[in-house]
């Protein structure tokens, strides 16, 4: 069993820790938890890991957000993975930071990597974890709302909803979308 994890974010030191940037950070604590490193490839950063028989190709795309279905395509065809065993974590301000939403699929909500994932897979089916970012900007200033770092008081939510992320591509994996959708999706996190 193969699986393609795919966390989007741009490549660069000015983006890194930024809201926009936190499926990069998922997916790197998911790797560095499974003993990989990552190393500069085509389109992306890339790390394999095995765990409990399974295979996993993880991805941060550095065609910078609006490309990133160029990296997917690419990783899923040349890995021969399919739609279904892929993974793309992303920030989402429609949802408060209190939460986590695992989808079978969707609609891209105005994302752009999302957008372009789309465009490049020819449908918008394939299972995606939003990370919720909150919506705390006043109007106009949401590119500048997701391209900050955290504050220092939301810091702890999101090391605890990373940590229950990772937990999430792993019941992804071993158990089904659907458990991993119950045990995340009606969670707050305080």
């Amino acid at each position: 069993m193969k699986f393609l994890i795919v966390g989007l974010g741009n490549p660069g030191s000015e983006f890194a820790h930024t809201r926009h940037n936190v499926g990069y950070d998922v997916t790197y604590a998911f790797v560095t938890r499974h003993g990989g490193t990552f190393t500069t490839d085509r389109l992306a950063f890339v790390a394999e890991v095995k765990w409990k028989g399974k295979k996993f190709v993880c991805i941060c795309p550095t065609t910078f957000m609006n490309l990133s279905g160029k990296a997917v395509k690419y990783w899923m065809d040349k890995q021969k993975i399919s739609l279904e065993n892929s993974l793309v974590i992303v920030d989402e301000v429609a949802l408060p930071l209190s939460k986590l939403r695992l989808r079978p699929g969707g609609s891209d909500g105005g994302h752009n990597g999302l957008k372009s994932i789309h465009e490049a897979v020819g449908t918008t089916e394939y299972p995606r974890l939003r990370f919720g970012i909150g919506n705390n900007y006043p109007t106009g200033m949401q590119s500048e709302y997701v391209l900050g770092k955290w504050q220092k008081a939301e810091e702890p939510i999101v090391k605890l909803k990373i940590d229950k992320a990772v937990e999430v591509i792993e019941t992804f994996a071993t158990m089904g979308i659907t458990v991993a959708m119950n045990q995340v999706n009606n969670k707050n996190f305080e």
